[in-house]
């Protein structure tokens, strides 16, 4: 014969759980959540900026605009590049550039993507040339950079106020 026994401590403890479970539930679904600063590479401080569905040159030509942006039509340079499997520390730096902007690469580790390369024509202040590179994994803008070709030139994120 088995017999088993319940305190009224027991029978508490269970209940506050069942109930706090139950509450949980209810704020999950009920309630909206928050939405974050940076979503799926949206940057906070360029609205209604479009990271997907970049499937051909005008797609590329359309982003860059968003951002202010005028380039040549044809880009200077089209490549498949794969993020390495490890960062180096010149990875590590650009990759911190990225995050700035709400991107992350480690998420494509040891992916093949694309990078496109186009010459801005309407950089202001700066008499030298001046390139803009996206990258692009599955239709999907992942990261990019504006920099000078100049041996002492800069580069920035796509927003020119996110510095490298």
């Amino acid at each position: 014969m088995f017999v088993y026994s319940l305190r009224a401590s027991t029978l508490k403890f269970f209940g506050v759980t069942t109930v706090a479970l139950a509450a949980l539930v209810a704020l999950l679904i009920f309630i909206p959540a928050a939405e974050p600063a940076v979503s799926d590479g949206v940057l906070e401080a360029v609205e209604n900026v479009r990271f997907d569905k970049i499937k051909t040159a005008e797609d590329r030509i359309e982003f860059l605009r968003q951002f202010g942006w005028e380039v040549d039509a044809v880009p200077t340079e089209e490549a498949e590049v794969t993020i390495p499997a490890e960062f180096d520390k010149v990875y590590q730096s650009y990759n911190e550039l990225q995050k700035k902007q709400g991107f992350d690469l480690t998420k494509y580790l040891k992916k093949d993507v694309m990078r496109y390369t186009y010459k801005v024509t309407n950089y202001p202040d700066y008499d030298g040339e001046v390139y803009v590179n996206i990258l692009v994994y599955k239709k999907k803008v992942i990261g990019g950079d504006v920099c000078s070709a100049d041996v002492n030139g800069f580069i920035h994120g796509l927003d020119r106020n996110i510095e490298y």
